[in-house]
């Protein structure tokens, strides 16, 4: 299918995708509430909020307004023990219209239990709609057409989804490799027999026996698990690295995590530079992806099925655990500040209204509508005011990383109770020699130059930094004992209540 790596060079894009560069983001996002307020004002949740009433009552300049004043935010426990759980019993126009045939199973990082996310049909159709163009932006860089007539190694979730006689179950991933369209097939890797395999070590035992028959040019995957992946190939076939069996691999398309405290480790097992691009696709959505070479924002998607608010992430609107308070200030995209740091509320095609995702990002381009993803509601450390972000600490663990030439793949942080104050405890995957207290004190230095609440809480009621160093193995071996091992699952960067036990717990009976 050469034609396809043809058209991708050429730059050939969808009429969609030329809407939303034509319109600003503020008209884009008026008109798709709208869109989604219409389509689900039949409904249970439609009634119950009189969309048809604030449809008729507001103007576009006041839609907005009304609407924030008529529907309340959502954490998710207040979306699912009201609505979602209904479409679970088969019934049908709760919040969206029509039966809900799919659930996405979604721990994310921060609960223990899983979260059923609807996926309805328009949802799966907004992310194939999405997927395409950014496939299309790939014209925009500077890669070669066979590439794209190259396979596409997909490592996601198992795509054999339970069903209950109701509705069916499972990653996200799972549910929509499921439903890629017959002509993408032709690319697709591993291929939906391999793909099915619910045993994530089975999986990978059985990608790499059927590596060297593939010509793979775009990996796609959680950074963890891809890494894993290819350092196993490569000890399998006895080679140097990946590029010896994948020579022409280009393109690594990544999203879950920040890609830099991996990027040492996973460059060490390539013969040449690969094209990095990052993308944003949640349970609850396709979200934004990359779609410019050279740059660390993403593109937030506006005219596919998603409106967005921003919630200033600060005391007013958090408590100290990330709770969001109950009646919080929300802005439109019109009305952002860059560089300034937000929790996003979705209302979706699947049925999500103004609903907490758990995510934090800054708006870097207001006018382009560009993000970065800076952690997660649930993920910081305030323990004393030191507001330390997973965005700073993403960013100490990079440069000290480089500094000392060491690969940290993985690390967790928790904040702990020390005398009368308080003390940060770091847990820092390396398989490279390298001295803890060094190490500490490094990120500890690096930490201060990033943020000036930590400096000063450094000197005041943050009295301690311990950091224990672990084989990388060890953060892998507890996702396993979580049941959380591969697809979609990332270990989390913040460990806090309930998780930080069973860390503790697990280390003691390891021996660690």
């Amino acid at each position: 299918m050469a034609i396809l790596g043809t058209l991708l060079k050429q730059g050939i894009k969808l009429r969609e995708s030329l809407d939303q560069e034509r319109n600003s983001p503020l008209d884009l996002q008026r008109n798709e509430l709208k869109e989604l307020l219409k389509t689900a004002e039949d409904t249970e949740f439609g009634k119950a909020h009189g969309f048809k009433d604030l449809l008729k009552s507001a103007d576009k300049d006041k839609l907005y307004a009304v609407f924030k004043e008529q529907v309340p935010v959502h954490s998710y426990n207040e979306m699912y023990n009201k609505w979602w759980y209904k479409n679970r019993l088969g019934q049908k126009n709760i919040t969206w219209p029509g039966k809900v045939k799919y659930f996405a199973l979604s721990s994310g990082t921060s609960e223990s239990s899983s979260k059923y996310i609807p996926v309805t049909k328009d949802m799966m159709k907004s992310i194939q709609k999405t997927s395409i163009r950014q496939i299309l932006s790939l014209s925009k860089f500077d890669i070669p057409s066979h590439t794209f007539e190259s396979g596409i190694l997909m490592l996601g979730g198992s795509t054999h989804l339970n069903y209950n006689g109701t509705y069916f179950e499972g990653d996200l991933s799972g549910i929509t490799t499921g439903q890629i369209p017959f002509w993408f097939q032709h690319f697709y890797k591993p291929g939906k027999k391999i793909a099915s395999n619910r045993s994530w070590d089975e999986k990978l035992d059985q990608i790499t026996r059927n590596a060297k028959k593939w010509d793979i040019g775009i990996i796609a995957g959680v950074p963890a698990w891809i890494q894993i992946l290819m350092e196993k190939i490569i000890t399998y076939y006895g080679v140097k690295t990946i590029h010896d069996i994948w020579p022409n691999l280009k393109i690594y398309v990544h999203g879950g995590v920040s890609f830099e405290p991996y990027r040492k480790g996973f460059e060490q097992l390539l013969a040449k530079p690969l094209v990095y691009i990052e993308t944003y696709l949640a349970s609850e959505g396709f979200i934004a992806y990359q779609n410019k070479p050279e740059v660390r924002s993403m593109h937030l998607v506006l005219n596919n099925g998603l409106f967005y608010e921003f919630v200033p992430f600060n005391e007013e609107n958090f408590d100290a655990d990330g709770q969001m308070v109950s009646n919080p200030k929300t802005y439109m995209i019109d009305e952002v500040e860059e560089n300034k740091e937000y929790a996003i509320l979705i209302t979706t095609c699947a049925g999500a209204w103004r609903y907490l995702i758990g995510d934090t990002v800054k708006i870097v381009n207001k006018e382009e509508a560009e993000i970065v993803i800076t952690g997660r509601t649930k993920h910081f450390l305030s323990l004393c005011g030191e507001h330390l972000s997973v965005d700073n600490m993403n960013k100490a663990i990079e440069l000290v990383a480089k500094e000392l030439n060491i690969a940290v793949k993985e690390f967790t942080v928790a904040g702990i109770p020390h005398d009368t104050l308080f003390a940060h405890h770091w847990y820092v995957g390396t398989d490279d020699k390298v001295d803890s207290e060094l190490l500490m004190h490094k990120i500890d230095e690096k930490l201060k130059e990033l943020n000036d609440d930590y400096k000063v809480e450094r000197s005041a009621a943050l009295k301690e930094v311990f950091l224990d160093i672990l084989p990388t193995k060890v953060f892998y071996d507890y996702l396993r004992h979580q049941g959380k091992e591969g697809g979609q699952n990332k270990f989390p960067r913040v460990l806090k209540k309930d998780k930080l036990p069973s860390w503790l717990e697990f280390l003691e009976n390891q021996g660690k």
